[in-house]
């Protein structure tokens, strides 16, 4: 298997900031520059992120002047495990770098075995986030 996984950027902890800010003020459109204000990011991090919201359909964009965005979905029905599987890439853990000798015997079949592990922790962690919705993340600290 010549696989190499995306590394963890962080994007699971930016989109859930984004999700709190925009459940913390429904009434407005909060621009990117206000979000990013707050995660203490670049705005053009946050419009990356925004992109994956609105396409899993959790938040709306307007463009403009008076622009900015909002929930789509109610809190309630915005799982945390849901914002895991759009942010997380192919596996929370990375494989290495470079290929693994394929004439050693651990190196050849190393990536199989750890693909399925991979596989196993993902599955573990959208499990547990399953059962937390946004609402629910909220109540914690609010």
């Amino acid at each position: 298997i010549n696989k190499i996984a995306i590394m963890n950027t962080g994007s699971f902890a930016i989109c859930i900031h984004i999700l709190t800010l925009l459940t913390h003020d429904q009434e407005h459109w909060l621009s990117s520059s206000k979000i990013a204000a707050s995660i203490n990011i670049n705005p053009v991090l946050v419009r990356k992120e925004l992109l994956k919201l609105k396409e899993a359909g959790m938040i709306q964009v307007k463009e403009g002047k008076c622009g900015g965005s909002k929930l789509a979905l109610s809190p309630d029905h915005i799982f945390l495990s849901d914002v895991f599987k759009i942010t997380n890439g192919e596996h929370l853990f990375s494989f290495a770098k470079n290929e693994p000798n394929q004439e050693c015997p651990v190196g050849k079949s190393i990536n199989t075995w750890l693909e399925n592990l991979y596989s196993d922790i993902d599955d573990s962690v959208v499990q547990l986030l399953d059962n937390k919705s946004l609402t629910k993340f909220i109540q914690q600290f609010v």
